[in-house]
């Protein structure tokens, strides 16, 4: 310990040492300037002078143009401006082609000819595309089947055929991703398709609605029903677990129960779904996309 002391007195001492900066004429050796420093001085204020020059430096970068010659610097201005530029320019072009075109007409009339329709020049002004460049490739066709597929349980897609005009325009989500095992067979009293799922999977809302029913019955279990718009409603039954309650509004989309086993008439878990419009029940697979 009295060692390390020791050493640590030396080195402060050596630090506060103190030495002599002389400038001499190299001819006379008259001594022009002189500076009593020492190392704690020097470093101080070499220390001193780098963050001096660290705040002037970033002061110019900051707030003069000198920032715009930096490296990867963007200026959140210059596109907007690039984009009003390009617009102005093309506003230009097309009225010194109109102004030109009124021009040639009125030379004509003075010539004594007909002036040119005003309507084909116009047309002259839009531009031409290749019909060729228009053509979809078969790379692209490809592309495209692929994408309609992958999207085929998205909410937008998930709407009425165009030849049913019955709540055309509505668009359902598909209430659980599964296999269809029994379809809408009304004059066997089926109002609607049974979808086998795994266990636990999450029961979809088709459509924005309020709940209008949860409950318990022998035969169907756990049920949940929805009243939406346009006198639509649609029944969820043989669910595990209820996820809402009566007079709670959702979205599409939204998880209201969970599929289940319940209730006497079902032998495995899986959702029995229906849809009623008007009273009146529907095939719920005209209406969504199912595997």
């Amino acid at each position: 310990m009295l060692e390390e002391k020791n050493k640590k007195k030396r080195l402060i001492k050596r630090l506060k040492s103190k030495f002599r900066l002389v400038i001499l004429n190299d001819i006379s050796f008259e001594e022009k300037l002189s500076f009593r420093l020492s190392p704690l001085n020097v470093f101080l204020l070499f220390i001193s002078g780098s963050v001096l020059l660290i705040f002037i430096v970033t002061v110019i970068i900051a707030f003069t143009p000198l920032r715009e010659f930096i490296p990867g610097y963007t200026d959140v201005t210059l596109r907007q401006n690039l984009t009003n530029m390009v617009l102005k320019v093309d506003s230009l072009e097309n009225d010194l082609s109109v102004k030109q075109h009124y021009l040639n007409n009125i030379r004509l009339i003075i010539q004594g000819k007909l002036p040119n329709d005003t309507s084909t020049n116009e047309n002259e002004l839009i531009p031409q595309y290749d019909e060729e460049a228009r053509k979809t490739s078969k790379e692209d066709s490809l592309f495209r089947d692929f994408v309609e597929k992958e999207d085929a349980y998205n909410i937008h897609n998930n709407k009425a055929p165009k030849g049913n005009t019955l709540l055309s325009g509505t668009y359902f989500f598909t209430p659980l991703n599964g296999l269809v095992t029994g379809s809408f067979e009304p004059k066997k009293e089926h109002f609607g398709i049974d979808i086998v799922a795994p266990e636990n999977e999450a029961i979809k809302a088709v459509i924005k609605g309020v709940v209008i029913f949860t409950g318990w019955t022998a035969e169907t279990g756990y049920v949940i029903s929805l009243q939406h718009e346009n006198n639509l409603i649609s029944i969820y039954k043989h669910n595990s677990v209820l996820m809402k309650e009566t007079g709670e509004q959702v979205n599409a989309g939204d998880a209201i129960a969970i599929v289940g086993n319940s209730g006497e008439l079902t032998n495995g878990p899986h959702l029995h779904f229906e849809l009623w419009y008007d009273g009146t029940p529907l095939n719920p697979e005209t209406y969504l996309n199912l595997k």
